[in-house]
């Protein structure tokens, strides 16, 4: 049965929102929308009403493809709502702070994009999952990826076909590269000599720069060099890497003006050196990180760069062995870049250790306003939060904050 509600918000999700709750996927608020109730869930949803804030998405693909939530909302509202959507999080732990316009990086820019791939009695189908959904949405005209990532699908499909299985979907991660495309496969076949020879092959044959293939390297024409500061460093496959590089580097200019004057700086969850690295030519750089390899490529990457002060790292669990107050006093400044889920056991310490400066750098708003009611607690203010968007058109939102400890 057709009924019809009225949008009165977003999720944090991106969903429109109708009293009940009632969530209905793809509508703005204000909007008069009719559909079939499932649940919680509209369905068959037709906009009686559109929001003025309403536009035409840019992307064919959109009403297919699971990749994007906001591409019918005008880009000033999206930029808006994120910055709100940071506010809001930090109001419910009864903190404020100065929101700095958001960043949002461009149209195409995305350099990293995972690509599921099917075998098919015709062939291959290679694509983004539909909303919630096993179905592939192929992805030739898409507004997100750079395109020499939209060049390289027809690779994924090849290794579909020399490593996929029929009753399973492969995921390929494409990640651009200085020297080319670096190819990290996961829900293939199992290795054995044929298949080994046939990817080396496929490695000569499109000039991939590296393939791995569920963590192991088959073949490695050149190292897949990624270019933090002025040190080139070698990721592990499937490393994590931020999506764009002008994402990146907004992020990196909000820390950077952070950690400002800082001559001893602690980086945690450093990764492969996104910040250490470029943080070492004015100080010395401690860096720790839970996965071994990451630290492994950082401690490479800055021997063989020049000009950069001492950087020394560390791998270690950061959930379960958090840094001590001892251990942290040492530092004057301290980076923090964790994953969603945050970083509470080491915030406890933090807020113990009292450091002149801390940068937060976030991909979850609520986890990071839970972080930052330790640290003000503590007697720390939140200076300022820089909302950076590297996921244009989805609910994604990621930020760089800084925090000083009150004289």
């Amino acid at each position: 049965m057709t009924q019809t509600y009225t949008i009165s918000r977003l999720g944090h999700q991106g969903d429109g929102i109708a009293d009940g709750p009632i969530y209905a996927p793809r509508t703005l608020p204000g909007e008069v929308v009719s559909g079939t109730l499932l649940g919680q869930f509209l369905t068959d949803i037709r906009v009686e009403t559109p929001s003025d804030q309403r536009v035409k998405a840019p992307c064919r693909h959109y009403k297919s493809c699971g990749g994007c939530q906001l591409q019918h909302a005008a880009d000033g509202f999206v930029a808006d709502w994120k910055v709100d959507v940071v506010r809001t999080a930090l109001s419910a732990q009864g903190l404020e702070a100065v929101m700095r316009p958001i960043h949002t990086s461009p149209e195409r820019s995305r350099r990293r994009a995972t690509i599921a791939v099917r075998r098919t009695k015709k062939g291959t189908l290679a694509g983004f999952h539909g909303r919630a959904s096993d179905t592939i949405t192929e992805i030739p005209d898409c507004h997100l990826l750079d395109p020499a990532l939209i060049k390289a699908i027809p690779v994924a499909e090849a290794l579909a076909v020399l490593g996929g299985s029929r009753k399973g979907v492969l995921a390929v991660t494409l990640t651009l590269s200085e020297v080319g495309l670096d190819v990290a496969v996961s829900g293939g076949k199992p290795l054995d000599g044929p298949l080994e020879l046939a990817l080396a092959q496929a490695t000569e044959k499109y000039g991939l720069a590296r393939l791995s293939w569920d963590g192991e390297v088959i073949a490695m024409r050149q190292p897949p060099v990624q270019r933090f500061g002025v040190a080139g460093v070698i990721p592990p496959p499937g490393a994590f890497l931020q999506a764009t590089k002008d994402g990146e580097q907004a992020l990196l200019k909000a820390v950077s003006e952070s950690v400002a004057g800082s001559k001893r700086i602690l980086d945690l969850f450093a990764g492969s050196g996104t910040f250490s690295l470029p943080l070492a030519k004015e100080a010395e750089v401690h860096a720790v990180e839970g996965e071994p390899a990451m630290t492994q490529a950082l401690d490479q990457g800055w021997r063989k760069a020049q000009g950069l002060k001492r950087v020394t790292t560390e791998a270690r669990d950061l959930f379960r062995r958090p840094l001590m107050p001892d251990e942290l006093k040492s530092f004057d400044a301290v980076v923090i870049d964790p994953p969603r889920a945050g970083a509470e056991a080491q915030m406890v310490e933090l807020a113990h250790a009292l450091r002149p400066v801390i940068s937060y750098v976030s991909c979850n708003p609520v986890t990071f306003a839970r972080d930052a009611k330790m640290l003000v607690n503590a007697g720390y203010t939140l200076e300022w939060v820089q909302v950076v968007d590297q996921f244009r058109w989805s609910s994604h939102t990621e930020l760089a904050a800084r925090f000083t400890l009150n004289p």
